[in-house]
């Protein structure tokens, strides 16, 4: 049930952040005074009657019960809320925080191309000093914090103050399948790339669709689901970070793009894929029109029974026992400067990473993050909860490898669609990526 003070603009799944072509702004000007208000408090209560405005992309019921929870623990707080497509709000956020009308908080896109360009321009508040208030740095783990930092003179992310703050529902990068169609298929689960293969190669036998994909808006979620496969954790967070000693081809670039070339080839992807858009492939893929689909978590957005027609694999690499994979928070939740409640904003951010947040997301089907909860059999059959286990016990997390740079989503975007073409080479496109990064280095280094 939609609460009264909620106001949808649009909806929009989860795992659209990292599919559709963003035009971002590079940092400018200087921020280094930006750090943060030194007088906190946690007392919501106390600060009178109080409206916070919040734009965010969260597609389902997740949102509304936090929100519709917090308003009745505070009654004095009333929370108004206009969901956005991912898309719009990413590319207008910094125009909604410099008017006075805007949001009080918002769901923000990790990296420089959003997060960084908002957070250099002082456009969100440092959160340093919430953090301390609320132990965010015990409640977090550093692989997860480090993606919302930055350093005083924005030279370097992953590393120094807070500008946002994760949510208690992780969005991470694997292999759904639909579980029916494996069935009558005779197909094993598969449980390594070669297996996986194996099967596409079945089912491509069989008259079926082996992978389902869309190339209209720059599906990047396999190429960086392959990627991890092939490139180790260290390597892929040394250069998202911005290590000069790490390359694009380091980071298993270049065999996720010849991998993906290849299955291009043997025409296991969906038909005519280039004019096919994410929204459309999804509805399609959950309609029965393929067996496999690379996607974020929690982006089929099922519930109930419909979650037993589908299981999540997290593959371990090709050729070692680990497993790595995409994964952060589903939402960087930041606080407009130009809030006047920051304290009660700050307080329902923290309430969004609480346990209650994160029993809240299992029990509707997503996957929880930084709490122990009780996890449905359900979810657990599903296998979604199991990889994020899984990644906590390999230390696998690597950030989204467009938070590299400004431009990355573009260039990453672009280069796929023109390598799916056949008018670029998996070599090519790693090099492209490299002169991205390092030109946007360069830029930092002479600030």
């Amino acid at each position: 049930m939609i609460s009264k003070k909620t106001r949808a603009l649009a909806a929009a799944a989860i795992g659209s952040i990292a599919v559709l072509a963003i035009t971002a702004c590079a940092p400018g000007g200087s921020s280094a005074g930006n750090t943060g208000p030194t007088e906190v408090s946690d007392d919501v209560a106390g600060a009178g009657d109080v409206t916070l405005k919040l734009s965010d992309f969260f597609q389902g019921d997740w949102i509304v019960q936090m929100i519709d929870q917090f308003e009745k623990k505070y009654p004095n707080v009333t929370i108004e809320r206009t969901q956005e497509d991912w898309g719009q709000l990413t590319s207008t956020l910094n125009l909604q925080l410099q008017d006075n009308g805007g949001p009080d908080i918002a769901s923000a896109n990790n990296g420089w191309s959003s997060l960084g360009t908002l957070a250099e321009g002082g456009l969100v508040v440092n959160l340093d000093s919430y953090a301390k208030l609320y132990g965010w740095d015990d409640l977090v783990p550093t692989t997860i914090a480090r993606q919302n930092q930055f350093t005083e003179d924005f030279s370097t992310i992953g590393e120094g103050s807070w500008f946002a703050s994760p949510i208690a529902s992780a969005s991470l990068i694997g292999i759904y399948y639909n579980a029916s169609k494996l069935d009558e298929l005779g197909i094993q689960v598969p449980t390594t790339l070669d297996e996986l293969e194996a099967a596409a190669k079945k089912v491509k036998a069989a008259g079926q669709v082996p992978f389902s994909y869309s190339g209209l808006d720059g599906n990047t979620a396999a190429l960086l689901g392959l990627q991890t496969l092939y490139g180790s954790e260290s390597d892929i967070n040394d250069f998202v970070y911005g290590s000069t000693d790490v390359t694009a081809a380091d980071t298993g670039l270049t065999d996720a793009a010849t991998t993906l070339e290849e299955w291009n080839e043997a025409g296991w992807l969906t038909p005519n894929f280039e004019g096919i858009d994410y929204q459309t492939s999804l509805a399609n893929f959950i309609d029965g029109d393929a067996v496999f689909r690379w996607d974020y978590t929690g982006s089929l957005g099922l519930t109930g029974d419909r979650l037993n027609d589908f299981g999540y694999i997290q593959l371990p690499q090709a050729d070692a026992d680990t497993t790595v994979g995409v994964g952060a928070s589903a939402g960087a939740m930041i606080i407009s400067s130009k809030s006047k409640n920051p304290d009660v904003a700050a307080a329902f951010l923290n309430f969004l990473m609480s346990k209650d947040a994160s029993q809240a997301a299992v029990d509707l089907g997503l996957v929880p993050m930084l709490n122990k909860v009780d996890i449905p059999d359900v979810l657990s059959q599903t296998g979604e909860a199991t990889a994020t286990a899984t990644l906590d016990s390999d230390d696998g997390y690597v950030p989204y490898f467009d938070w590299a740079s400004p431009t990355m989503l573009d260039i990453l975007t672009q280069n796929t669609q023109l390598l799916l073409a056949g008018k670029t080479t998996p070599e090519d496109f790693t090099k492209a990526v490299d002169a991205d990064r390092d030109a946007f280095l360069a830029e930092q280094g002479s600030k």
